[in-house]
């Protein structure tokens, strides 16, 4: 009997552990995820009002194409409402998630995958145009987006 006695000690210890570092991973949790509000601490990074969110800017794609063969028109056309649209996502995106986030939120859940989709949609753009004529080079660089106030 006094064998039970030490097991059921370890048990009620190891219980009691577990739940306090249930507890503690929460309270964890929720300091970061508080840690997130804006500290004002002047490194240009302040929250936006809901007033004014901001808007993306990206280069023009259209006005940096050389001639267009006729064969690859529908699909550069098609590719370039595409490039349109994203950023219209990306703007309707930056309003509802005003005041989400930290510093780095807008650049890790908005401008970043719209880098990576225009990356994805100018290469299309290019490759329709190589398939008939001379792939355009440099389009690359008109991938990258930002964000206007």
């Amino acid at each position: 009997m006094s064998r039970a006695l030490p097991k059921y000690s370890k048990r009620r210890v190891g219980l009691v552990g577990g739940a306090a570092a249930l507890a503690l991973s929460g309270a964890v949790i929720a300091g970061s995820a508080l840690a997130g509000e804006p500290s004002g601490d002047g490194d240009g990074t302040e929250a936006r009002t809901l007033s004014d969110p901001g808007t993306v800017s990206c280069p023009d794609v259209a006005s940096r194409l050389p001639a267009i063969p006729a064969s690859a028109q529908a699909e550069v056309d098609r590719n370039l409402t595409l490039l349109a649209t994203q950023i219209d996502e990306a703007n309707k995106r930056l309003v509802d998630t005003v005041g989400q986030g930290g510093p780095d939120f807008v650049r890790n859940a908005v401008l970043g995958p719209l880098e990576d989709k225009r990356v994805a949609t100018v290469n299309r753009i290019a490759t329709a145009i190589g398939r008939t004529a001379e792939r355009p080079a440099g389009l690359d660089s008109l991938t990258a987006c930002t964000l206007t106030k």
